[in-house]
Order: structure tokens, then sequence, then C-alpha cells
């Protein structure tokens, strides 16, 4: 029977308010205590409309198992209950594969709030729910697998998140059409490369060099001249080496195996940790000052140890790089100015080059991971795109990098609202319902203020890093100063908008925003030289000069064949070109929000931080997405699930509505009387304006249910009770029948066996009475019997009286003689032994006059067990003993080797042939039964060397073969063998002789050796003799002759020490001599 599927929605069992969208009243508190209700219950998802809110748990939930992957799997948005990641993932999915709609998904919050996790979450539900294959199985591996290279080099420990990471990251998945991964491009937004040479306090540098100190063998940290301890190096802060449950060791390994999945070839991965062994060895060079002559100060190396070290890694001169720490060269049109450089611009330009070598390897590392997880075919792709970014940043210092992190947020929330309208109007006009203008702050403002080509604070500040003259970070705050000081969003202590002329709540040095999430302050210190990021001409062309492919390739402007004049574009104009791509890139997609909210800033389960919470709602703008999101209709739904959960409100509608689902809703929806202005009909859905009027459903939807409920369960109890009578009615008529059954069944047992009892009684008395009647009459006889007994008595005696004195003697010895035979085989019965024919025992003799019938009677017995022994024996045993009894007759006595033959049975196949492949082509050639199948040594006639051969008898011929192929050497029948020659000593060398002139005879007899010499002479005498019917002349001499070729050789035995054991040998003495030495 089918499992019935069970309806279920959003609505049902919610905790709190599932969709924000329907939250009533809506204002911060609520939207907090909200949040907080469901996280205390697990429920760390929450929706506004499709957006996704996600509450970092800060523990591992029994919620993203294969099983929830399935029940999300195919279902719509609002169809299951709780909220879920999965709902998200596959509504984008889905849109993807089934209405070609490519897809991105925005991942945003605050470092610690979850949006690695979040991304991996939607990536490895992707890959779960396409489909599955060898080829497709390699991409999504892939896909996945590049996470851990990006987390290993891009993350890093801060006192928020302890893998927190410190870069944008935004992935095109490409898939085909039926929904398959194909590959993915990453592109990666501006790493936090500062972290290369200096952490805050509390923080680690990036995963990596912490994972090669930790989980490298020592050969391989003896290759890039590194060592384990972390206090080794200056750019790792030794406060926060070491973090709670995360095994460094453990996780090298996992991103070495991530590498080589990934497709990183072994030299490629080598060269990486080159680098990466590189900028941590420079942190170690340090700087001492030295004036020159002319009043200048320079820098010199203290330890060039490092130094050396470095160039060993990279392939560098150590002169080259030793002149580029020291000295500056400026090219200007034709000339060249070389300066010195002090200590603190030495120090400068060693940390830049850190800086700029780690970045431009993480750069390298992205577009490696884009060539192996690029689509390989041509075809047209869908695409799903998932951005994980830094969120909006507010810090106690805000400098540069959160300026340019707070403007990417800005573009984000421009095209968050941008496009949530423009889904709205959408959806408005597919449903025919009239679209009304929403009211909302749109930040387009502050975004020109950042990025507008003449005015922005990023135009202004790329004109002050290339004005010539003397340039500081307070220059460029007093050009703000004069520039955006009427602009209604721009704050500082000269700014028109102040409260006051000076405003004193602003320190000299800083600026403040007004971005959508709140006023931001920044602090102006090191914003032109973290926008200039300046790395020395010098340092570049000795980067370039190194013999290091890999450091090569990162420095193509160090070739002095390129050398362009023209100063590379600053890093706020590249992150604002690549902001205007990504823009672009997501306004062609459909976006999908999940915003990442952090609970407490101690990184513990359990605990939720209101303040905190709230004050990452305000900068996510989650109170104006869902003002936005509820503007026009709050709530719709399609009418058939619509209809489906409220038909029960309505007679008309329950149990079931035979027409249209629209009409159903109509009817419903007039029955209910709830005022039009609530609600409009769509082309497919119903739209409802207030959440109050969807709770109203609810809670007469809850009411009915309930009343439902109640009918049901009294029509259920009415029916299990008239059941249940019914059922005991009749068990009472069962139980009765069989009781009366019962006690007439005792009744009748008792009278029979009283009945039994009588019966038994009468009978013995009547026993008892006939027995003591034929006990009397018995005696009477046996009384007779006697008398006449003793009667008959005295008149024998009487009448023999008078010849009983002339025999008695001999009468006496014969009953004597009788009764000692009678005795004397009784005990033989008594004392008989076993029947085993190889038992001797036998009883000894009581008398001497019965010797010869003693002795008699031992043959005979003898003879009867025997013949009992033989009876036992099968067809096979007897064929067998026969062998045994044949090779007694042919050897013992004669041959000092059969006493060792006797226990060995005779197996006669000692190789398997018909079994062992290896013998095919020998069995194909022999057609006949094999009687035995054994390995000999053949002895050389020429030297006396031992040659391994297969020995063959079948019942007419006898086959020499070789062993390694199976070929047949020779082959002789039965009637030319006419003897078999050996020696009366414990060895297995044998002769068989042939037939003089006979075809088999041209090369002379056969001298072997065998480990079973006993056995295969018995076998071959008793075959010729079946098959020839004549006995086979077996030799048995310590010195014979054989006939090789035209020569006769003699064979002479004799006794010696051997060298190689107990193994006899076999030598040529001279043409008509060979000799066997046996032990």
């Amino acid at each position: 029977m089918a499992k019935m599927e069970v309806k279920t929605s959003l609505l049902d069992n919610m905790i709190g308010v599932g969709d924000m969208v329907l939250l009533e009243p809506l204002n911060e508190d609520s939207f907090i205590n909200n949040l907080k209700k469901r996280f205390d219950h697990n429920e760390v998802y929450t929706y506004i409309g499709s957006v996704v809110i996600s509450i970092n748990p800060y523990r591992s939930l029994p919620i993203y198992t294969p099983e929830k992957v399935e029940e999300y799997r195919n279902r719509n948005f609002y169809e299951l209950s709780p909220s879920h990641i999965f709902a998200l993932s596959d509504e984008a999915y889905r849109s993807l594969r089934d209405q070609d709609k490519d897809q991105c998904i925005l991942i945003t919050g605050e470092s610690g709030a979850g949006k690695t996790e979040a991304s991996k979450l939607v990536m490895s539900y992707v890959a779960a729910v396409c489909g599955k294959g060898a080829e497709v199985n390699q991409v999504k591996e892939q896909l996945l697998q590049s996470n851990p290279v990006l987390e290993a080099f891009g993350n890093a420990k801060t006192v928020r998140n302890d893998n927190s990471s410190r870069f944008g990251k935004y992935m095109d998945i490409e898939f085909d059409f039926k929904g398959d991964p194909l590959g993915g491009v990453i592109s990666n937004y501006l790493l936090e490369k500062s972290r290369v040479v200096k952490q805050p306090r509390g923080e680690r540098n990036f995963h990596i060099f912490y994972q090669i100190l930790s989980g490298a063998s020592e050969d391989f940290l003896c290759k890039l001249k590194l060592e384990q301890d972390f206090s080794r190096y200056n750019y790792l802060g030794l406060d926060s080496a070491k973090v709670n449950g995360v095994d460094d060791a453990a996780n090298f390994r996992t991103v070495r195996n991530a590498m080589q999945i990934v497709g990183f070839m072994d030299h490629e991965t080598q060269s990486v940790f080159e680098v990466v062994a590189a900028v941590l060895k420079l942190g170690n060079i340090e700087f001492k000052p030295e004036s020159r002559v002319n009043g200048l100060d320079e820098s010199k190396i203290k330890d060039k140890n490092e130094l050396k070290e470095i160039c060993e890694l990279t392939g560098i001169d150590q002169s080259v790089l030793e002149r580029a720490f020291s000295f500056r060269t400026v090219e200007a049109k034709q000339e060249k100015v070389s300066t010195t450089l002090n200590v603190a611009q030495a120090y400068y330009a060693r940390d830049a080059l850190a800086k700029n070598l780690y970045s431009r390897l993480f750069s390298w590392l992205v577009t490696r991971i884009n060539e192996s997880i690029k689509a390989q075919t041509k075809v047209r792709k869908k695409v799903m795109g998932v951005l994980d970014i830094y969120g909006f940043e507010i810090f106690e210092d805000n400098s540069f990098e959160q300026f340019i992190i707070n403007y990417c947020n800005e573009k984000l929330q421009q095209i968050f609202i941008e496009l949530t309208l423009k889904e709205e109007q959408e959806e408005y006009i597919r449903e025919g319902i009239e679209w009304t203008h929403i009211e909302y702050f749109n930040n387009a403002i502050i975004c020109d203020l950042i990025e507008n080509n003449q005015t922005g604070i990023l135009a202004m500040l790329d004109e002050e890093c290339l004005r010539p003259g003397t340039v500081t970070d307070d220059t460029f705050l007093e050009k703000l100063n004069q520039v955006c000081a009427t602009h209604q969003h721009f704050e500082s202590r000269m700014s028109k908008c102040s409260r006051f002329l000076n405003d004193t709540s602003l320190p000299h040095s800083c600026f403040r925003i007004q971005h959508y999430a709140g006023k931001v302050m920044y602090q102006v210190e090191g914003f032109v030289d973290k926008n200039n990021d300046l790395l020395y001409r010098d340092l570049s062309q000795a980067m370039w000069k190194a013999n290091h492919s890999l450091i090569k390739a990162l420095f193509p402007e160090g070739n002095p064949a390129k050398i362009n004049l023209k100063r590379p574009p600053t890093a706020g104009s590249q992150f604002k070109a690549s902001v205007a791509t990504l823009m672009k890139n997501l306004q062609t997609k459909n976006p999908n929000y999940i915003r990442c909210i952090k609970p407490n800033d101690k990184k513990a389960a359990h605990i939720f931080n209101d303040a905190l919470v709230c004050h990452q709602i305000r900068y996510l703008g989650l109170l104006e997405n869902v003002r936005v999101r509820r503007a026009g209709y709050a709530f719709r739904q399609a009418y058939e699930p619509c209809l489906e959960r409220y038909k029960m409100l309505c007679k008309q509608t329950w149990p079931h509505w035979r027409g249209p689902a629209r009409a159903g809703v109509e009817v419903l929806f007039n029955e209910l009387e709830i005022p039009e202005e609530e609600f409009s009909f769509g082309r497919s859905k119903i739209f409802i304006r207030n959440p109050r009027t969807l709770f109203k459903l609810e809670d007469l939807r809850k009411q009915r249910l309930e009343d439902l409920a109640t009918l049901i369960e009294k029509i259920y109890r009415g029916w299990k009770c008239r059941t249940r009578f019914l059922l005991m009615k009749k068990s009472q008529i069962v139980i009765a029948s069989w009781y009366r059954r019962y006690a007439q069944q005792k009744k009748y047992q008792k009278i029979k066996s009283s009945a039994i009892i009588v019966q038994s009684y009468i009978r013995g008395w009547k026993s008892r009475k006939l027995l003591r009647e034929l006990k009397h009459q018995k005696r009477c006889n046996e009384a007779a019997t006697i008398i006449a007994a003793y009667w008959h008595g005295t008149q024998v005696r009487r009448e023999y009286r008078k010849f009983f004195r002339a025999n008695a003697g001999r009468k006496i010895y014969e009953f004597t003689l009788q009764r000692l035979i009678q005795k004397y085989f009784l005990e033989m019965k008594n004392k008989m032994p076993s029947l085993s024919p190889i038992d001797k025992n036998w009883p000894a003799r009581p008398y001497l006059f019965l010797d010869s019938t003693h002795k008699e009677l031992k043959r005979i017995f003898h003879l009867w067990r025997c013949k009992k022994y033989r009876d036992q024996f099968t067809d096979q045993q007897k064929l067998i003993y026969e062998e045994k009894l044949e090779a007694s007759e042919l050897f013992k006595d004669k041959k000092a080797l059969y006493p060792a033959s006797v226990g060995q049975p005779f197996q006669g196949a000692y190789l398997e042939i018909s079994k062992n492949p290896k013998y095919k082509k020998l069995k194909d050639a022999v057609d006949e039964k094999i009687i035995i199948a054994e390995v000999v040594n053949k002895i050389n006639r020429a030297n006396g060397k031992a040659t391994s051969r297969i020995f063959l008898l079948t019942k007419n011929n006898v086959l020499l073969a070789d062993q390694k192929s199976g070929n047949i050497k020779s082959e002789v029948p039965l009637g030319d063998v006419t003897k078999v020659s050996m020696s009366s000593q414990n060895d297995g060398f044998f002769a068989v002789h042939l037939k003089e002139g006979s075809g088999a005879a041209g090369k002379g007899d056969f001298l072997l050796s065998s480990d079973h010499l006993i056995e295969m002479a018995t076998k071959l005498y008793r075959t010729t003799l079946s098959q020839t019917k004549q006995k086979l002349n077996i030799e048995i001499s310590d010195e014979f002759l054989v006939q090789f070729r035209q020569d006769k050789v003699c064979v002479k035995f004799i006794q010696g020490s051997q060298k190689n054991g107990n193994i006899p040998t076999c030598k040529r003495k001279n043409n008509r001599l060979l000799e066997v030495a046996v032990p």
C-alpha cells in the first residue's frame, strides 16, 4: 500500500513567525524577539519573503543530513516547515534547471556570521540533488574541493571568527540543459594582504602558514628552509598561534589532497609552498642604519643568512635582491635616478614585497583553479552564482579596507532593493494586479558620493595620489572638505552639514558617511598609501629575474623589455571596476539572498545578544527589506494549496470542491466575509494585503480543525465501542461453548477413571486368587516329582550297585576330561584377543594335553579375523594393498629405500595435470589414463647433471615431458621396456633399459632419479605384466650397465660424504664409468 503524502505548509507548527513578512506588529523589538524565540528552539533560519535570515548556532545541528536533502528536494519554497537554507537552494536550482533562468545567491553578513558555511551548504545541496555519473561526480568533487584550498590561503583566525574569510569570493557554477554541473569560474575581491605582515592582537595570519609548519614532514620543511617553531617567524603572531578545536596538521593534509583533486601538478604544488615559505622568511629580514660619506642615510641587512635562504628558494641572485632592498631607482623619460633607502623605507619595501608576493600568489591560485574547473564543452550553459563577501563593517577604527567594503555593501543593497522591487513588479504584472508605487530609501545618492567619476571620494583619492608635490592623508581630507562639504550624507569637522561650523564630535583626521546601515567614521590615516599599493620597480625587476617559474610569472611588469612608465591603477580604482563588473553580472541573474547574523561575540552556542543582533539587523537593512516586501500585499499563494488549506472553513468547499480552484477560493472568501480591500485575485494566486487577515484565517482553520478532530474522535469512539461490544459478545458465546465442552470432558474423564479403578481392583482380586491356586498346584506337583525321583534313584542304585565298582575309574576319567575341556572353552571365550590382524596376543595354554588343539584354534582364529578385516576393504584399497604386497615381494630385504616407503600411500598422480592450466598442452597430447605423473631428474649422459622432466606412465606407454613447456620429449611403448635396474642402497636412481633395435632405443637407456622410486618401479612392473603378460626384470645391484647411444657405461654406487647434505650426487668419471655417491 503506497504511503499517503501529507500536505504541509510553512504555517504549520510555527515557532514564532517563520516569515517576517507576516510579523505583527512590525518593529525592531518584535523583529529581534521573533529571531530570539526561534533561535532558542534551534530554528536558525527565518524568511523575509524569498530572503533567508541565517543565525550562526556555533554548533552542529542535525538538519543537514541526506534525509533532510531529500525532504526539501523538489518542494515549493513555502511548502515545508521549518524554514531552511535548503529550500532557497532548491528553489534556485529548480528555477535554473526548469525555467532556464540564471541564478545568483548573495550571502552577506559580518565576520563570524557563517557566510562561508552557508556557501558550502548551498554548494553541497546542489551537488547532492544534481545528476550522477563518473564525469559529473568528478566536476562536483573539483568544485567542492576548491573551497579547502581557498580557505587555507584566504582565511584566518580573527577575534570574531576562527575561520574568517579575508577576501570576497564569487563563484559561477555552470550547468548543462539537464541541470548537471559542467564547471565553474571563481572571482576574488580585495584580499586583506596587510594581514600578511601585521595582525591585530588575538588574531592569526592566514591559515596556510600554520598548516605548513604543523603538518609538513621534516624533509619537506627542510626543502623549504623552514622550522616547526612558530616563534622563529616575525610575521606570525604568537598569542593566537594555536586555536582550540583546529587541527592544522590534519588541515594541511586536507589542503594537499584537495589541490591534487582540483588538478594541481606536483611541481606546481611545490612551487606554491616555496613561495609561501619565501613570504614567511621575508619577515625575518632586519635592517640596520648606516651613514654614507655624502651624509645620506642608508640601510643594510643585519643577517644575510635569511636572505641567502630566500634566494635559494626563489632562484634570485642574492646581490640583486640585496640591492633592491637598499636602493630605489626612479625613471623619468630618459633619466634614471638611484636613491638609497633608509631603515623605515627598507622595512616598507620588505613588507610591500611580502604583501604583493602573497596577494599575487592568491590571484594565481584562483586563476589556476579556474583552469581546472572551467567547463570543457562550448555548449550553451546555465549559470548559478554564489557570492560570499564581507558584510557591512563598523569598527572602532575604520580605515581604507572598511571604506571599500562598505562601498561594496552599498552597491549590493542598491541592487537588492532594485531587484526586489523589480521582482515584485513583475509578479504583480504577471498576475494582473495593479502596481502601486512603493516609497523606500534609495541609497544611490550614497553610492554616487563614493563612486562619482568627478566628485566621488574614490575619484578624489586617485586624483590626490596622482597629484605632484607633497601628498598626505591630511591634504586628501582637506580636498574632501572642499568638494563634499555640502553633501547631506558626508560629515567632517569642517563640513557644512555638521551641527556647527566646527564639529567637535569628530577628530581632525576623520570623516563620517551616513550609510544606509548607519553612520561610520573613517580615519584617513593610511588612505593614500593603501590606495597607491606601491611596490618599488627594483623589487619587481628582481622578482622577474628569479629562476623560479611561478615567481617570474607573478611579476610580468619586472621585464625590462616591457617597462611601462605609466603609473599602475590604484587599489580603489581596481576595486571599483571589479564591483561594477560584479553588479553588471548580478543584474543579469535572478537573485536569491542569504543574510547571515552572528548571535554573540563569544563564538558560543545558546547565547543571543540582543544589542549585537540589533546592530546587524540595522546595517543589513532587514527591516527595510520587510517593508519593501510587504508594501503591496504581504502574502500570496497559489489557488490550489490555498483552497486545500482552508476548504474546511466553508460548507460548500468541504470536503471536496468539484470546480476550478479559483472559483472555490472566491466562494470561500465570500463565505468568510473578508473585506474586498484585504485581498485581490491574480491569474494563478490569491494576494492578501495584511498579515492580520492571514492570521485570522489560520485561527479559524485551527478552531475548525479542533471541531473536526472532536467529530472524528466522537465517531471513532462510537465505532470502537460498538466493535468492542460485538467482539465481546462473540467471544462470550465462544467461551461458553468451549467451557461446556470442557466441563463435560472433565466429568466423562472422572467417571472413566472411577470405572477403571473398580475394574483394576476386581481383576487384581481374581488374579491373586488364581495365583494362589496355581502355586498350590505347583507345590503339589514338585513334591510328587521329588518323591518319584528319590524312589527311582533308590531302585536304580539297588539294580546297578553290583556293576558300578568295575567301571568306576574309566567313568571318572571321562567325566573329568569332559569338564576340563568345557572349562577351557569357556575361559577362551572370555580371553579372546582383538580382531586386528597384527595383534599377536593369544591366551596361554592351560593344559599340556591341549597343545595341538590350542595351536590349531589360534591358526583358525587368525584366518577368520583376517578374512573379516579383508571384507571391509573397498576396491581401491584392495588395489593399493595389492601394489604394496607386490612391492614387498620385489624389494623387501633387497632395497634399503623400501622400509621408508611402507608407510607412504601410493598416490600415482602427484601432478594434477587435468586441473593445472600450465599442463593443458600436455593433457591434450595424452589421451590415455595416466597411472603415475611425477617430476623426475633425468641424468645427463655427458656430465652426470640432472634435468627436471615429467614422468608419465599410461596403460601402453612411458613418456618423458619438459617440465616448463609441457612438450613430450620421449615416448616408449611398454613392450620396448626390458629391464629396470637400481642399487640396493638408500637412493632414488634407477635405469630403464630399452629393447635393442626398437624405435625408442636410438638415444639409449634412461637413467632417472625420483623421490618415489618404489612406487614407480612397482606400478611399472604391474602395468607391464598386465599389458604384455610378461614379468618385467627388476635388477637390484650396486653396479650395472646402461646403454648410452652406441656406448655401454657402468653405473657404480659408492658410499661417501656429501657437500650438500644427504642428497646423492652423480659424476661422470670417464667414458665408461658413472659414479653415484650415496650418503
